[in-house]
């Protein structure tokens, strides 16, 4: 994860949120009051986000002292100590909110991603995300997804060239869509193809595509096509693909399936923050 990308990301999301002051903690607490809050899982899942916590905190008192008890990856249950921090209550206060947030919507993420990675256990088949992300935690939900075990697909429009059925219509076909991108860009670019039928499949490889993808098939259809696919060429799956369906895809010989539900419909997990001096949460 891009260091200096985090702390201007996580500056931003604290100037939202505090504003000029925290009118609450800054009249309530003094300077030198000292406290710990502790990070606390309230069901199971896989941990993300132990940059954003050290980070996070730093940038509003470089004195405060985070501990972790997990790793990102590790697997977590219910009730189990994720993160210890200590320090001034009041920057404590500050920084909660805009940590858990983030933290809790990443262990979600890694949480989908690992049960994907599960499910595909034993196959070459490997789980990917998508570019349904929310705008501006791209960096921090892909980072969530490997975490997960799962991998990135493309991170933007900027680093790999995916020509969809809208880029086929516009430019006429596969065909010309492929050799316009391969007359213009370097050999170190690779070249993704939509494809929804045996004739685009076998078009997208005549044209020479790196990768071809099979969008809204079936997991009987793939088994088909991909017998028109040559072994050099690379393949993946999407479209209508989700957890609950995700094992049905697990024999059809994809190297890729990709999941817009990792990212772009997960329930933030359920962790709270406590103050261990005192009675309650920190709400």
């Amino acid at each position: 994860m891009n260091t200096l990308k985090l702390k201007q990301m996580l500056q931003q999301f604290l100037i939202e949120d505090i504003g000029e002051c925290d009118v609450t903690s800054d009249t309530i607490f003094n300077q030198d009051e000292q406290g710990t809050l502790t990070f606390i899982a309230k069901e199971d899942g896989v941990f993300s986000g132990s940059a954003v916590i050290n980070t996070g905190f730093a940038l509003l008192d470089h004195q405060i002292l985070v501990e972790l008890f997990v790793q990102d990856g590790e697997v977590f249950e219910t009730g189990q100590q994720l993160a210890r921090i200590t320090g001034n209550m009041a920057s404590l206060l500050k920084g909660e909110r805009v940590v858990l947030n983030l933290v809790q919507r990443m262990s979600a993420i890694a949480t989908q991603a690992h049960k994907a990675t599960m499910i595909l256990a034993g196959t070459k088949t490997r789980a990917c995300d998508t570019r349904k992300t929310t705008p501006g935690l791209r960096m921090l939900e892909k980072y969530a997804v490997r975490s997960g075990g799962a991998f990135n697909h493309r991170y933007g429009l900027y680093d790999a060239v995916m020509i969809k059925d809208n880029h086929i219509s516009f430019a006429g076909s596969i065909t010309k869509a492929v050799q316009t991108v391969k007359a213009k860009l370097g050999h170190t670019t690779k070249v993704e193809v939509e494809t929804e039928s045996a004739d685009q499949v076998q078009e997208a490889v005549e044209a020479g595509a790196d990768i071809i993808m099979f969008d809204n098939r079936s997991p009987e259809e793939i088994k088909q096509l991909i017998k028109l696919v040559p072994e050099h060429i690379i393949t993946e799956a999407s479209g209508g693909i989700n957890l609950t369906n995700l094992a049905l895809y697990r024999e059809t010989g994809v190297d890729y399936i990709s999941l817009g539900s990792l990212t772009h419909s997960v329930k933030a997990l359920d962790i709270s923050a406590k103050v261990a001096e005192r009675e309650g949460v920190i709400k």
